[in-house]
């Protein structure tokens, strides 16, 4: 059984899909814990499910690094096998990154690399983009330029502003999200193939 930890910033209805989805018998992979960088309204979620959560408040540290060795520290006493950043607004430093390279897994509201950033929707429809995507990706030590797991195409519709292609970004986004740490938990994507 694959051990994922959930990192998030916010709501989380990735987070929310991919518990839903490990609530299932069949599922192959089981959330141990759930991290965020603030007192994040979707560790509700966590509660919800039963599953121990921590926060790690990026405010309270003089720097990225010193928060990432804090952060580093909370995950290390799970061990996860698979950490996916859902909606984690925060670039990883190398503290976080290095234990666990390449098993780190994030999403994207764009169809990378178009788009990359904290600001893919917007950043879509500022261009005239006729089709933007959701792409599930290994996190590095870039801004959104890991290789790509899984993504899918979706269309801007006419009158579309970034709410409404978000709102129709995120089902797609959690239905490959799941699928991919499916995939990763049954070997199907080997995370460690060059």
């Amino acid at each position: 059984m694959l051990t994922v930890a959930v990192l998030i910033s916010g709501a989380g209805s990735n987070l929310r899909a991919l518990l839903e989805a490990a609530n299932e018998p069949d599922y192959p992979a089981r959330i141990v814990v759930v991290g965020a960088d603030r007192e994040a309204e979707g560790l509700a979620h966590a509660e919800a499910f039963g599953i121990p959560w921590f926060f790690v408040p990026y405010a309270e540290y003089p720097n990225r690094e010193e928060w990432g060795d804090a952060l580093r520290d909370q995950l290390a006493a799970w061990q996860p096998d698979l950490i996916v950043l859902s909606g984690l607004m925060r670039l990883l430093p190398a503290s976080v990154l290095e234990p666990w390279a390449p098993r780190i897994i994030n999403t994207h509201p764009a169809y990378l690399p178009e788009f990359p950033g904290a600001h893919g929707v917007r950043d879509a429809l500022a261009a005239g983009a006729t089709q933007t995507g959701a792409s599930v990706i290994v996190v590095d030590a870039g801004v959104d330029t890991g290789p790509i797991l899984a993504q899918e195409r979706i269309a801007v519709l006419a009158g579309d502003d970034e709410a409404s292609l978000h709102e129709r970004i995120k089902p797609v986004e959690r239905r490959l999200l799941i699928d991919v740490v499916r995939r990763i938990a049954t070997g199907e994507i080997d995370l460690s193939a060059p």
